[in-house]
This record gives structure tokens, sequence and C-alpha cells, in this order.
């Protein structure tokens, strides 16, 4: 499509696919959707990212991201459950860590969820500064839908583009801890004046003598308040004591005020460099935190999705935990453990996914309203089937804490024949909850080729017999 077109939408149920090569000193990018009634939205509930990713209708969700040579990030829209008042959603891209002037086949595609057919593609070009760009937008015409190419910058990254569309965003860094207090520390200030009426009872002017006021009595007063009568003939009217008028600024004109917190748009990256996290001081202080796994696996040639060329890989996420109480465990679809996350472990996989198929992978959930209960937890991956190794498999690993940004880590560089890798640690710190990067695969000891768990379980100190699970 060129800058502009439109087409229509014939299908109920969207994938929107955001795209670009990826390569050396090519930054991150996050797809986004605003859903706006006129040319706003209606709250800060309507706009879905990374941090939100959700809108409370169940429409639009955000299913994160897939690596490989080509990197997409996608968001699904079911168009039958939009409400009604809703007239546009606005499709864009933010980009983290640069500019889109830094990428390299840049595209947004919509496709139907049915039968994954391309409805709509757009080849975004000439890029230079931009740090936010709206692609595209679905739009109502006449009872149906239709999606349009934009393809419109922005130099004031996701929080600039959000503001314009009526989103309140939180994007100031964090306040540095304030040093502590001297010892000698001066008086405090004296408190700022408040208004407050006179001494003296306020009593307006008498009228003329020839026009006494005389306020008609009230219809109805309340029980229990005292009846104002008039005067007698002749007096000026005085109102008694408790009818002073108190003096305050006047009320500002109404205006629409926001409703909650605004949008957070932080996110964090665990890396080599900075590979750790307190969850508390993060603000995942309780709820079910996700902790999900996506992968891609690279064929041997064309540089093309293993998944893509019928190479489908079965990437199982697990992981070991140990209580407080002393109880230690597994939560792993090998073992037919599924765990459990209102009871103990307090910890849950969600399902088996055998294929890759599934947009949103595998997903543990840790329940961190029982943060006290959990002294570690090791989070790691197996290579079922489908690939010799990790050398062709390059995954993702996010953390979705409630109320707190997302926490991605990363996972490839594999130079042997390794089909297992711890991902991350969690451990209790004197009642807070870290986390801690680790990247690294394990191979099997010599000899036995299904081990590699049995030696993440000894070189972690997981000292419980564990025996290999022998099929699904």
């Amino acid at each position: 499509m060129m800058k502009g077109a439109n087409v229509a939408v014939p299908a109920s149920a969207v994938r929107v696919e955001l795209g670009w090569q990826s390569g050396p000193g090519v930054p991150d990018a996050d797809a986004s959707a605003l859903l706006l009634a006129g040319t706003k939205v209606r709250s800060d509930d309507d706009f879905v990212f990374y941090n939100q990713a959700a809108h409370p209708s169940g429409a639009v969700r955000y299913e994160g991201k897939q690596q490989g040579p080509t990197v997409v990030d996608a968001l699904s829209v079911n168009l039958v459950q939009v409400e009604s008042d809703i007239e546009k959603i606005v499709l864009a891209a933010s980009a983290d860590g640069g500019t889109f002037g830094q990428f390299h086949g840049l595209y947004i595609r919509i496709v139907d969820a049915a039968n994954g057919a391309e409805v709509a593609r757009f080849d975004s070009t000439g890029a230079t500064t931009e740090t936010a760009f709206v692609l595209g937008e679905l739009y109502r015409r006449q009872g149906a839908w239709k999606f349009r190419a934009v393809g419109q910058g922005y130099d004031t990254g996701l929080a600039g583009l959000a503001t314009d569309f009526g989103i309140s965003v939180d994007d100031a860094p964090a306040a540095p801890t304030p040093p502590p207090a001297p010892q000698f520390a001066p008086p405090p200030a004296p408190p700022a004046p408040q208004f407050a009426p006179p001494a003296q009872p306020y009593a307006p002017p008498a009228p003329p003598a020839h026009q006494p006021y005389a306020p008609p009595p009230p219809p109805h007063a309340p029980a229990g308040q005292p009846q104002f009568a008039p005067p007698p003939p002749g007096q000026p009217y005085a109102p008694p004591p408790q009818a002073q008028p108190q003096f305050a600024p006047p009320p500002p004109p109404s205006a629409p005020q926001p409703t909650g917190a605004p949008v957070n748009l932080a996110k964090l990256s665990l890396t080599k460099e900075s590979p750790s996290v307190s969850l508390t001081k993060h603000g995942a202080t309780g709820g079910a935190m996700r902790v999900n796994l996506n992968w891609t696996s690279m064929a041997a040639s064309g540089g093309l999705f293993g998944k893509l060329r019928g190479k489908n890989i079965d990437l199982d996420l697990c992981c070991f935990y140990e209580l407080s109480n002393g109880a230690i465990g597994s939560v792993r679809a090998l073992d037919r453990r599924f765990g459990a996350l209102y009871e103990p472990p307090f910890i849950h996989l969600d399902q088996d996914d055998r294929t890759g198929a599934s947009v949103t992978g595998e997903n543990l959930s840790i329940n961190l309203d029982h943060t006290q209960a959990f002294r570690r937890i090791l989070v790691f991956a197996s290579i079922y089937d489908g690939a010799t190794d990790f050398r062709n498999v390059h995954a993702t690993v996010t953390l979705y804490p409630v109320n707190s940004a997302p926490i991605e880590m990363t996972l490839d560089g594999c130079t042997d024949n390794s089909r297992d890798a711890v991902l991350a640690v969690l451990d209790n710190v004197n009642g807070e909850l870290v986390v801690r990067r680790e990247g690294a695969f394990v191979r099997p000891p010599a000899g036995q080729p299904g081990g590699g768990v049995i030696e993440i379980a000894r070189l972690y100190n997981w000292d419980f017999g564990f025996q290999a699970g022998r099929g699904k």
C-alpha cells in the first residue's frame, strides 16, 4: 500500500504485525494501539501496549515479540468486540534505544486471524530522527472496518505520541533517594497561612430606610434548622452569626479530571552488564506475575524461521522451587507437574506448547501475594523436540509483574550442544524478591544425553532425587 491508501477489512478479528529486520546497531521497537472516540481516547484504559497488555473490553491485546532475522511485535484486534463509541484504532510503533532512521524494512501488516491471509501491508520508508510512528489505523466507515496506511512520525517518542491522543503519561525517571537528614536540622518552616474569616462578624450595609429588606421565608426548612423570619419594620436586616460567609478562593472552572495514576511507559531489560533487579523495589509487591517464554528457531539455510519451514521446535518452560518451609520441587510439563497458583508452590504453568505455534508462548505464573513463602526459584528452558541444541534458537523471557513495568531478558549465543538453559534465578533476600538474569547454557553430563536438567539441579544445589521424564 501507498501512504494514505485504504482498504476494506472483511475479517471479524485480525492480527496486527509490526516487523523489521534485525541486525547490528538496530534498536528495538514496540507496537501499541490507541482506541479513539473522535480524536482522543476516552481514558487511559484506551491505550494498549507492553505495560497495559489488554483493553478492558477484551477487543485489543498486546501479544508480544518474536525474535529472528525479522523481528515481529504483534497485537490482536477482535473487531466484533470493539465498543460502539470507538471510531478508530490507531496503530503505532515506538523505538527503544534509537531512532527509526536506524531501522531497515519497517512494515505493518494486517492478517486475518481466522486463516492467516494478509489483508493489508504498508512498508514505511524514509525515516530519520523519528522515535515514534503512527503506521496505520483501523477505522469504521458505514458500519464496516477499513485500514488506512498513515506513516506519521514523531520526534517525542511514545510519550509524546500518547499525550497527543489524550493519554496522561508518567514517563519521568525515578527520583533519587534523598540524603540522610543532618544531625542538627533547622527548625521547620512555619505553616502556610490559612484562609480564615475575620474576627468580627460580617454585616452588610443597611439598606435605605424607605426600602427595608425583607427576605421571603424559606419554603421548607429542614427539621432542626432555624426558621428565618423577616425583621420588624424599620429595622435593617442582619444575618445571624452562623450565616457568616467563609472566605475561600472560588473553585476553578469545571474540567475533565484524569482517572487513576498516569500510564507508566518504563520497561527494564536485564543484561550481562546489569543482570539483576529487586522485584519488590520495582513495585512488584503482589498479584500473579507472568513469566513468558517466546522463541524462534533458525533454519540451517535460507535464514528463515524454522517454524515457518515446518521445523517446529518444542521448547519447555520449567522451574525448580524451594519454599521457606524447606519444601522443594519442580513445575515442569515433562513431569506432568503444572503446579498451583493459590496453594503451595504458588507457581503455575499454563500450557505445554509443543510446536511454538502459540502466539503467547508458554507462561509460568508466580503468586507474589505469597512472596514470603519463597526461598528461591530457578527458571529454565529445555529443548524437548525439533532442534538439536540452542545454537539455532533465539528466546526472549519477559516478566510481567502486576502494576509494574515488564522485565525482559534474551537468550542466545549458544556455541555448544546444550539442550537446556538457565534463564533466571529469583531469590528472597531479606524479604525482597530479587530476580537475576543467568542466560547459562548447560550441557548434559558425559554418557547422559538427556541429563541436562539433572546437571542444572547439581550446579544450582537443588538436592533432591530427580528423575528425567521419558515422554509427554
